[in-house]
């Protein structure tokens, strides 16, 4: 009986059997859906067996700081969606930054960076990573010759994030790869916007991925957690090794809520991107909208790249409005269906004004680098249906 559930999973396999299969190891309870391991510690048969696991002769769990078994099957079935050999579970996405940088950077490393990240991204680099002697020049996300022409002989990292948060702007990940390899340098690509359903950037050529598994791969707004996936030795030992000494682990319980979520984020992702490419082509009609940034619209700067390496645009919508932050927070204000929340990923559909919000700390300065605007909104598509949505926009649309 258990070994016909301790299944790896099979290379053949299509995402929906991935998300719902893989990585499920049934206990002595043979129980069908994935338990929860809330225990802190695990107790060995003998003295022998401790030293044994200590030491790494023996695999088992010791300390669920960084060894258990519900994390470990989320772990085991987000590689296998992205097809990555290893895959280390943290308490958030910002930390699984943190754990990617600490664990493969040191003291005089140099880092190449996408201009246009998630706002919390940019002051981690500039004001605390800085402190340890790690520098960082950043570079336009769409411009592969920015990313050659910024290396230095110390250049150890390139970090980009495709779509970018929040005007969806796609790198070249095949592109970046190629000149990252060249320099003998790791890309590392935030996934966060599309999950393995829509794009998978190992197979393209980065050797890390990154997630805030708090966003579509849980996909119901309900817990904080992160992920790294790569290779066994960058991942599996050097990524790993900070979190177990450093200690930003995933619970158990949020763990369970992502194996979960995992199951449905295939279905999930296509309605929402079929919404969105929806929502866009309908705000680009609308007069007092001035542009609009969703790449699967053909207006989209990097529209026929992300056709090549994405399945579907996501669900991100960004869009400026005319009239500034004052005609931005009166149209968020007008409306009562969508969530006014900063987080996104979540069956209900959600709106934020960047510039006050996700990217508030930054300065001035660096928001005008980065594209934002006061008249940009951002909407972040749950599983409504459209024409819900565009009635609750359209009050406060001025048309």
């Amino acid at each position: 009986m258990k070994e016909r559930y301790h299944l790896d999973a099979n290379p053949e396999w299509g995402q929906n059997t991935l998300g719902v299969r893989a990585g499920q190891r049934v206990g002595e309870q043979c129980e069908h859906s994935p338990p929860i391991y809330a225990t802190s510690s695990f107790v060995f048969s003998d003295a022998a067996e401790a030293a044994a696991k200590f030491a790494h002769e023996i695999d088992g769990n010791i300390y669920s700081r960084f060894t258990n078994p519900t994390v470990a099957a989320f772990e085991r079935r987000l590689a296998a969606m992205e097809g990555a050999q290893s895959c280390v579970a943290t308490s958030s996405g910002m930390s699984a930054v943190l754990a990617t940088c600490m664990g493969l950077l040191e003291a005089g490393d140099h880092v190449v960076v996408s201009r246009t990240l998630f706002g919390s991204t940019i002051s981690l680099f500039n004001n605390y990573l800085a402190k340890f002697g790690i520098s960082f020049t950043f570079v336009s996300a769409t411009d592969p010759q920015e990313w050659a022409a910024a290396v230095q002989d110390n250049t150890r990292m390139f970090f980009a994030e495709t779509p970018t948060n929040p005007l969806t702007e796609v790198a070249d990940i095949a592109a970046l790869a190629d000149i990252a390899h060249a320099h003998d340098c790791l890309l590392v690509v935030d996934n966060c916007f599309c999950t393995p359903v829509l794009q998978k950037p190992l197979a393209l050529g980065a050797d890390i991925v990154i997630h805030s598994a708090t966003k579509f791969l849980d996909g119901q707004g309900r817990a904080v957690g992160g992920a790294v996936l790569g290779d066994a030795e960058t991942v599996g030992e050097r990524v790993f090794g900070f979190l177990r000494t450093a200690g930003p682990c995933l619970s158990p319980f949020h763990a369970w809520l992502y194996v979960k979520g995992l199951e449905t984020l295939n279905i999930r992702m296509q309605a929402i991107s079929a919404t969105a490419l929806k929502l866009a082509t309908w705000l680009e009609e609308q007069q007092s909208v001035a542009s609009v940034y969703y790449p699967g619209l053909v207006s989209h700067p990097q529209h026929e790249l992300a056709a090549r390496q994405q399945s579907a645009g996501g669900g991100i919508v960004a869009f400026e409005v005319q009239g500034g932050r004052e005609a931005a927070w009166k149209l968020i204000d007008s409306t009562r269906l969508l969530s006014i929340t900063a987080n996104l990923g979540d069956t209900r559909t959600t709106i934020t004004h960047p510039a006050s919000t996700t990217h508030g700390r930054l300065t001035q300065q660096q928001r005008d680098a980065a594209g934002i605007s006061e008249g940009l909104v951002r909407i972040a598509v749950g599983l409504e249906d459209f024409q819900d949505l565009q009635a609750d926009l359209l009050k406060g649309m001025g048309d």
